[in-house]
């Protein structure tokens, strides 16, 4: 923990689930450097108080934290981000880039090997609970990706959830996210069969 306080964490997507998460991080005192498509979304946070900092772009978030979190809508964002905006070009090896937007396991996968590569290290951690868990910071989080670098988020996980289980290797998050978005559509449609 003394570690994760002593740098800023950067958050990159402020929508619906991403900017209360941010701010459950803030609340446990962290400080919180923010990036959003949308300028409003950074300066809503911004005005909040102290712990906000906002960045003009994904590579500034790189260049003035350590551990960066993403919640974006889907692959190509995510993708858009890491490959598209120099944020790997500020990656090095003290770098955790925390992927929890719902995706592809082969674009985790792909994140992995590219923040691997420039020496850094990622994990793929989608969430259940919308928005509703999200702002009670109750969410459920599935982590695929290293156990050290699983135990090392650890902290960071505990301010926006609950139930926090890591599942296995690069994707696997994905992977499980996925299934349980299975169960919950057959048990919708179990439901309408009933009707």
């Amino acid at each position: 923990m003394s570690d994760l306080k002593s740098h800023p964490v950067g958050f990159i997507g402020l929508g619906i689930m991403g900017k209360p998460m941010a701010r459950n991080l803030a609340d446990l005192g962290f400080d919180v450097v923010v990036y959003n498509r949308s300028k409003d979304d950074i300066d809503a946070l911004v005005s909040e108080g102290q712990q906000f900092t906002a960045a003009s772009s994904p590579r500034e978030v790189a260049e003035k934290t350590r551990y960066i979190i993403t919640m974006l809508p889907d692959s190509q964002d995510v993708r858009d981000v890491v490959f598209g905006s120099g944020l790997l070009d500020a990656i090095t090896a003290d770098h955790l880039l925390i992927d929890m937007s719902t995706i592809a396991p082969a674009t985790s996968v792909e994140v992995n090997a590219a923040m691997r590569e420039r020496g850094g290290r990622a994990l793929d951690a989608p969430v259940s609970g919308g928005d509703k868990g999200a702002i009670a910071g109750t969410l459920s989080i599935m982590v695929g990706g290293e156990a050290e670098d699983f135990q090392r988020a650890m902290p960071l996980f505990e301010a926006m959830g609950k139930t926090i289980v890591h599942v296995g290797g690069p994707g696997a998050g994905q992977t499980v996210k996925a299934c349980n978005q299975i169960v919950v559509a057959i048990n919708y449609a179990a439901v309408s069969e009933a009707l």
